[in-house]
């Protein structure tokens, strides 16, 4: 199994990427979307955040009340730690079960936004970074999320810098171009990554 981390600054077009992997095969984990998937509507994990945090956390339909949970843990390290002694182990354990699932062979591809922020590239065999530069990021974000450039900014300033995240590239997408250059790209990419998932390779 090949182990890919694939990170990218915010609006650099790291989703695009993931989604265009997974039509070409690759089974792609999205932390965030593990990390939703585990607390739930009616899972273990969600009730035991309810007890640890109160009903106060739950919305009228049952479902997690992230804000509020948000603003409780924020300013208290302890609770913080309770909170992420629940969530942790269960996405651990998720993202676990879906790599046994794509078995020995399959390529494996980590949708992580903060590889570089939190030293995470040693946990991949290969780290994809998408690229783009900060006045491409912040177009997209004004664009498609409604931000104003300040705003824009901001998210891309309190994120790492490109080149902290380009320092821990094994493989860079150039994500300047238009969609069809980002496509062609992908494909390369989807074959490097085949070759470097065959059995006997380093």
């Amino acid at each position: 199994m090949l182990r890919v981390g694939l990170t990218g600054g915010i609006g650099a077009g790291k989703s695009e990427v993931s989604q265009l992997l997974a039509a070409q095969g690759a089974t792609v984990i999205d932390a965030d979307a593990v990390a939703r998937e585990v607390v739930g509507p009616g899972t273990p994990g969600l009730a035991e955040i309810a007890e640890a945090f109160g009903p106060g956390v739950l919305r009228p339909d049952g479902s997690l009340d992230r804000p509020r949970l948000a603003e409780i843990v924020f300013a208290d390290p302890e609770l913080r730690a309770t909170l992420n002694s629940i969530v942790h182990p269960r996405v651990a354990a998720r993202m676990s079960e879906i790599e046994q699932a794509a078995g020995t062979a399959g390529i494996v591809v980590h949708d992580v936004p903060l590889i570089a922020e939190n030293g995470l590239a040693s946990s991949y065999d290969v780290v994809v970074v998408v690229d783009a530069p900060q006045r491409a990021q912040a177009d997209r974000l004004v664009r498609h999320r409604g931000m104003t450039r300040e705003q824009a900014m901001a998210r891309i300033g309190a994120q790492a810098s490109r080149k902290e995240r380009l320092a821990i590239a094994g493989i860079v997408i150039d994500n300047s171009g238009s969609l069809s250059e980002l496509d062609r790209q992908v494909g390369e990419l989807w074959t490097e990554l085949r070759k470097l998932a065959q059995p006997g390779r380093e």
